[in-house]
């Protein structure tokens, strides 16, 4: 059985990341893996993190299983967070994950078995995941224009008129904040838009949330979320506590899916229970409770808005630096979209060649498209990069 197995094609981030690791050069830079690094290099665990932990700790008394879809706290608290005043309780179902890649794949599967002929709509570019797993899940896919390699902006007259040609029941996959791979966002004017061209089609918005709290603020990121959903008849967001809440190994995420009716919702609720079962039977529960303890707490709550305002504010602040470093030494303002863009990532605009110039002279690493990781560097490490990206020509 297994002779006929075929090798599969490695991931390009993490033979990265392998790479990374067997340089043995001194001073190497990591702007290729997609987790959030303080100034030191380490992902900490947050403040509110350590304390609920503690606090669970000291009050769990069994291990048994939570409920198929999750603790229904967490469940409620993550559903305010993503949506607030666009949550409609009474139509919506939501469901625990394997972090935000396990919300994904129930939401194709869901979108799947209640319309089999769907087409899910995904940006150019987008994460590579994404096509990954509708690829292997066999779902037909089309490309919508996206990201502006000349302005390095979005391109929203291309996707308009891609997005026009979407048919009812397709899903159309919007990265809600911090768009990965390149860190371009929608303006809430643009959002607008979408969601009108949504409605004339009759196309499915499902959003992908892994990074509230990293772009412009929690509410903010969600901004453009909120407002598509609260539009649209029918809607899928996939959100992720990896990021915002740095609990990344704990595989925490949610599924939220909102139908048309008030009397869909027990159906929606039900199937994704029995998605759940035949995929992983019981949702893990650690990083859910972590979260369902600090959000149900004013003050934890308080305490981790703030150290997550303190993340966003630096990477931030290396953003504005790294554009400063690049218009002193180009003498002109060409990399300014850089303090533009939000989130971890930016696509910097580089040749392949460049970015293999870059890794090979200055031992710094990123993505072959030339995604780089913003919260890979620090104030010491920006100027290098700068350097390095003038030298290679980029």
């Amino acid at each position: 059985m297994f002779g006929t197995l075929k090798p599969q094609a490695p991931d390009k981030i993490l033979a990265l990341m392998g790479e990374f690791k067997a340089d043995t050069r001194q001073g190497k830079i990591d702007l290729g893996v997609g987790v959030y690094k303080d100034p030191t290099g380490l992902t900490p665990v947050m403040r509110a993190v350590r304390e609920a932990e503690k606090r669970i700790w000291d009050a769990e008394t069994t291990k048994t299983y939570t409920t198929l879809i999750g603790e229904p706290g967490y469940l409620s608290g993550m559903s305010r967070m993503v949506l607030a005043d666009a949550l409609d309780t009474d139509r919506t179902a939501a469901l625990s994950t394997v972090g935000g890649t396990g919300a994904i794949r129930q939401a194709l599967e869901l979108a799947r078995i209640g319309n089999p002929d769907l087409t899910v709509h995904v940006s150019d570019p987008t994460w590579p995941n994404h096509v990954s797993i509708l690829n292997f899940m066999g779902l037909p896919t089309a490309t919508y224009r996206y990201f502006d390699d000349a302005t390095r902006g979005v391109d929203f007259e291309g996707m308009k008129a891609d997005l026009a040609r979407a048919r009812k029941g397709d899903l159309v996959l919007l990265h809600g904040c911090c768009h990965n791979p390149t860190g371009a966002n929608l303006t809430l004017d643009q959002w607008r838009e979408v969601s009108e061209i949504l409605d004339r089609t009759g196309a499915v918005p499902f959003v992908d949330l892994a990074y509230q709290g990293f772009g412009d603020g929690l509410d903010e990121d969600a901004a453009g979320t909120r407002l598509v959903v609260g539009n649209a008849p029918e809607a899928l967001v996939a959100a992720s506590c990896s990021k915002n809440f740095g609990i990344y190994r704990e595989r925490a995420g949610v599924l939220l899916a909102k139908v048309a009716d008030p009397a869909q919702r027990d159906l929606a609720q039900g199937t994704m229970s029995f998605l759940n079962r035949q995929t992983y039977s019981f949702p893990p529960d650690h990083g859910a409770r972590i979260v369902m303890t600090i959000l149900e707490d004013a003050a934890l709550t308080a305490d981790w808005k703030a150290e997550l305002e303190e993340v966003r504010l630096g990477m931030l602040g290396l953003r504005q630096q790294l554009a400063a470093e690049l218009r002193e030494l180009t003498g002109s303002d060409r990399f300014d979209f850089l303090e533009h863009h939000r989130g971890m990532f930016s696509r910097l605009g580089a040749m392949p060649a460049q970015v293999q110039k870059i890794k090979d002279e200055n031992a710094i690493y990123m993505v072959g498209d030339s995604r780089l990781n913003i919260a890979g560097l620090n104030r010491d490490s920006v100027p290098i990069l700068a350097r390095a990206i003038v030298e290679a020509g980029v």
